[in-house]
């Protein structure tokens, strides 16, 4: 169930603005919330080497700032070596984190000139014998956590069997084993699975560095870290605390780092969109907004989140209301059965939280093209003018307050 605040009209007014700019609907994406999320976690974890995962808001503008920030980056496809290689970001900054691959992909990663893989099992592991003099590879570990929204160790990891005979394989086949890695899940409610990962990996990178001539010295700790779609702020330091101090036992020769993908880019941008349509059926006011499941709010489907949202009103009458996506379908529905003060066509919403799997993961179901995103820095210090997205036009926003 979607978060809603009910704001008054005078308070959508910054958001009419862009409207009036750009159009509805729109996606707007703030670079200053990027620079504190990024701050935020890299204070919580210190030591950790942050790598951003693009396939949770593939945008170039959070790239670029996130590699004046000293990111690495987090692959997974060639379209995502493209773009960082677009952005002249050195291959030493990036790990092709997908943990099954083609032929092909191995080969455009290496000549891009990223040399480090994830793998996950033996057939994997074979397929870098023919360049086994060029890359160093992490084995991958499963982690099944009831603490995550989104499970990321049912599709892919290992057992902590298998690994070892992966190691044991690797070392006979002549293939460099440079590390373990694993993610627990997306949108973790605790810490205690991360913990217990890093525990686990510890034992077997200390009983690797005593069997073998060539120890483990990395470990990714993939990413999971929350945001607070129930509009609660989440204390990321006390969720890290336990983290810290498992990565603490570690030896002190093994280089820590995280994939962080939607702590980064979930906060950092805000959708605005309209109603343009209103009917009532069955007892409740249905209103019909220009973007929907189909496609900034994609992330209700393949996220499993629903994003607080902000409508903005004088009345202080409500009504059992519906918010419908603009498709044909019948499952393009944003919020049911929610209370609502009165809307009229042209009025605006905005849905925070908005930054990942949402444009990343957006169709152009019935032939409506995916919504255009603006950005801006609302950092008085370090207020940029940025080109729009497909548009010549540039933009200048005053230092604001987040929501």
């Amino acid at each position: 169930m979607n978060f809603i605040q009910i704001s008054s009209y005078s308070q959508g007014a910054f958001y009419r603005e862009f409207l009036c700019e750009h159009g509805a609907p729109l996606l707007v994406l703030d670079l200053q919330r990027v620079r504190e999320q990024y701050y935020a976690l890299q204070q919580a974890l210190p030591g950790v080497k942050l790598h951003y995962a693009l396939k949770s808001f593939p945008h170039p503008a959070i790239v670029s700032l996130l590699a004046h920030m000293v990111a690495g980056f987090d692959l997974a496809s060639g379209g995502e070596i493209e773009l960082v290689q677009s952005l002249h970001i050195s291959a030493r900054r990036t790990i092709h984190s997908h943990p099954i691959k083609r032929d092909k992909d191995i080969r455009d990663a290496l000549r891009f000139g990223c040399n480090t893989f994830v793998v996950d099992n033996t057939d994997e592991l074979l397929k870098f014998i023919p360049y086994k003099n060029r890359v160093g590879l992490l084995i991958r570990l499963s982690f099944r956590s009831q603490a995550a929204i989104v499970d990321l160790s049912k599709k892919f990891g290992c057992t902590l069997e298998t690994a070892t005979e992966m190691l044991t394989l690797a070392s006979k086949i002549g293939i460099n084993i440079k590390g373990l890695s694993f993610h627990v899940g997306s949108q973790c409610s605790n810490s205690q699975q991360q913990v217990k990962a890093i525990e686990v990996c510890n034992t077997l990178i200390r009983r690797s560095t005593a069997t073998n001539t060539t120890p483990l010295r990395i470990l990714d700790i993939g990413g999971g870290f929350p945001i607070a779609y129930d509009n609660k702020p989440v204390d990321i330091d006390g969720y890290c605390a336990p983290i810290r101090s498992a990565l603490a036992a570690l030896p002190q020769d093994v280089a820590v780092i995280a994939e962080q993908g939607r702590f980064i880019s979930g906060p950092a941008m805000t959708c605005i969109a309209s109603v343009i349509g209103k009917a009532a059926r069955n007892g409740l006011r249905w209103y019909y907004l220009d973007d929907g499941l189909y496609g900034s709010f994609s992330g209700q489907i393949f996220d499993h989140v629903h994003y607080p949202l902000e409508i903005f009103s004088d009345s202080a009458l409500n009504f059992p209301s519906v918010l419908a996506g603009p498709t044909c379908d019948s499952i393009d529905l944003i919020a049911e059965d929610v209370s609502l003060p009165e809307l009229k066509i042209g009025d605006i919403l905005a849905g925070h939280m908005m930054g990942a799997y949402t444009a990343a993961s957006a169709t152009e179901f019935n032939s409506l093209p995916k919504t255009k995103i603006v950005v801006y820095d609302r950092s008085a210090a370090n207020m940029l003018f940025i080109p729009c997205v497909d548009s010549n036009q540039t933009q200048r926003r005053p230092n604001i307050k987040p929501f």
